[in-house]
């Protein structure tokens, strides 16, 4: 086996990291729904209470799917 068959096969690829785009449009995407819910919560004093029901629901469902999602 020559010396670079050898080197070649040593090599493990890089594990894929983030992709930058899609990160950026992740926090794009949070920050505007934080922004909109914090805007009707002021601005709407009555839908305070279902959007907070909303939001614990929507808490506990992404906790669920990160937990499944790292198997």
């Amino acid at each position: 086996m020559s010396a670079s068959n050898r080197q070649s096969q040593s090599r493990q690829p890089a594990p894929p990291g983030p992709d930058p785009v899609q990160t950026l449009l992740m926090v794009l995407v949070v920050t505007l729904v934080l922004g909109a819910t914090g805007y009707l919560c002021l601005a709407h004093p009555s839908l305070t209470a279902p959007i907070a029901a909303v939001s614990g629901v929507g808490a506990a469902l992404a906790a669920v799917f990160g937990i499944v999602a790292r198997r």
